[in-house]
């Protein structure tokens, strides 16, 4: 992943499961990722697209569906997403209060290769999520716009940076600098093999409560200083990818897994935190228009559920630990700093192994 040091470089290796060649969300065949970071003094922000195929996605959706652990977000789309059980479009990331620019953005990207929607078809639902960035980040400037999220989106790529870029730019999580993280999971069946990709955006928590693959870092790190540590008022955003065939029903089951990858890393989901999933499965595209015969899909039988339940829960908790140990220290609105994993560990010879 662009030459930068991950988890499994300091030695910590999360769970049973082998990840993927990249270790990434982009293991998922199709699956591409891309940034645009706005990162100049009180400029602290960004945009992070994820692109679940190469193809044209309003004519050939994808099973989808959203999981809501606390509320406290603005994301759009997710209600008809939830609803019909597929996504039409790639998936934004930004600011909160860049969602309305980002979903703009994302209509007039899609209207520009559909030239039926609105016109002999219905509309589009764009999908967006946020996370604020307000602490590092001067979010009432509105940097976010239309322009960035169309580079992040032909930026997208299968390498793509973690850390302090893209959405992530401006986030704190665990009172450090926070960002973007990825990590995927190879699960396999007995019809199959087939991958389970996580991309984060990490907003949340409290330096006391950082655990690193069972180990309390961040108490290590708060004894030593403990003037690091600021009140949690973040949140985090998943984005499941995998060509597992499933129901949009069974894909919700396996978003809501996402929790307990979530608190091993030491979230409580406090009152003011949006944790919100968005998911979505490459194996059947579902396609607008309706067809003069049936549709037909494969789905696992419930029984081998549980490997993804597995899968998605160590794939979230080392996206969670990458985008830390991927950030670098930033200065930003006010003069608010916040320290990079990374430096600390280093700073006071800790080890996370």
């Amino acid at each position: 992943m662009q030459n930068t040091k991950r988890l499994r470089n300091y030695g910590v290796n999360i769970g049973d499961f082998s990840p993927g060649v990249l270790n990434a969300i982009t293991d998922v065949p199709g699956v591409k990722v891309g940034h645009t970071t706005l990162s100049d003094r009180n400029m602290q922000t960004g945009v992070t697209a994820i692109i679940p195929h190469k193809g044209n996605l309003f004519k050939e959706k994808m099973i989808a569906s959203c999981h809501v652990m606390n509320g406290f977000g603005k994301t759009t789309g997710t209600l008809q997403l939830n609803e019909l059980g597929t996504l039409e479009t790639p998936i934004i990331l930004t600011n909160t209060l860049s969602v309305g620019t980002a979903a703009d953005a994302l209509i007039e990207y899609m209207l520009k290769s559909n030239p039926d929607i609105g016109k002999t078809t219905g509309t589009v639902n764009p999908v967006v999520g946020e996370c604020n960035d307000m602490i590092l980040n001067d979010i009432r400037a509105g940097f976010i716009q239309k322009e960035h999220i169309f580079q992040a989106i032909s930026n997208a790529a299968s390498e793509f940076q973690e850390g302090s870029v893209g959405a992530g730019t401006g986030m704190v999580c665990f009172s450090l600098q926070g960002g973007i993280g990825s990590s995927s999971r190879i699960m396999q069946f007995s019809h199959g093999m087939y991958t389970m990709g996580v991309l984060v955006c990490t907003n949340f928590g409290v330096l006391k409560d950082l655990t690193i693959n069972g180990k309390e870092t961040g108490k290590e790190i708060f004894h030593l200083h403990p003037s690091y540590e600021v009140k949690d008022k973040g949140s985090i955003m998943i984005i499941v990818a995998t060509d597992l065939p499933v129901s949009d029903r069974q894909l919700n089951r396996i978003l809501k897994r996402t929790v307990t990858g979530l608190s091993l890393t030491g979230s409580s989901l406090s009152t003011g935190s949006g944790d919100i999933v968005i998911g979505f499965s490459t194996a059947t595209k579902v396609p607008h228009y309706k067809l003069n015969t049936l549709l037909s899909s494969s789905v696992i039988h419930e029984e081998d559920i549980d490997i993804a339940f597995h899968a998605v829960s160590e794939a979230t908790e080392e996206a969670i630990l990458n985008s830390l140990i991927t950030a670098s220290e930033i200065t930003g609105t006010n003069g608010n700093t916040r320290p990079a994993l990374k430096d600390l560990l280093e700073k006071y010879n800790i080890s996370i192994i």
